[in-house]
């Protein structure tokens, strides 16, 4: 131990930097290994080992999809329709059954929706489903999916 004071003392300066920024250098590379150890450790542990990495998400077509892809599906709603004057819009109205939250009885609320119908199909007095959608007009939030029951 004598031996190696005297000459840590009278070695120079940049050589005790060089053996300094290599022994960084190489902690850091240690370190560096040890995460990859540990992240491939920890995602070999989450992953099932029957199921194989998930595919990327498929790119958003325009026309939206009943998949289990979308986590915020768009509401679905049944009316009747009470007029169909305008050209490629229906009004519906929806009947909701609520309950009156201090008397407890049961208290129907109508809504009426204005409801993209592209075909004009839709005449007054059907039975109609529509569906949730992005603004196309200034009160029009709907779309008619599909037909239920003509009327009579």
């Amino acid at each position: 131990m004598a031996d190696e004071t005297p000459e840590n003392e009278t070695a120079a300066p940049a050589e005790t930097a060089d053996t300094a920024t290599e022994q960084a250098k190489a902690a850091a590379a240690d370190a560096e290994k040890a995460l990859e150890a540990v992240e491939s450790e920890a995602h070999s542990e989450l992953a099932a080992p029957d199921r194989a990495e998930p595919a990327p998400a498929p790119a958003r077509s325009a026309a939206p999809a009943d998949d289990e892809g979308r986590p915020n599906r768009r509401k679905v709603r049944e009316g009747i329709v009470v007029s169909d004057a305008m050209s490629s819009t229906v009004v519906v109205a929806v009947v909701e059954r609520v309950r009156h939250p201090k008397y407890g009885k049961t208290v129907q609320r109508t809504k009426k929706l204005y409801v993209h119908d592209a075909e004009d199909s839709a005449k007054v007095g059907d039975r109609v489903r529509v569906q949730e959608t992005r603004p196309l007009s200034k009160l029009k939030r709907w779309r008619l999916t599909e037909v239920v029951e003509r009327a009579r």
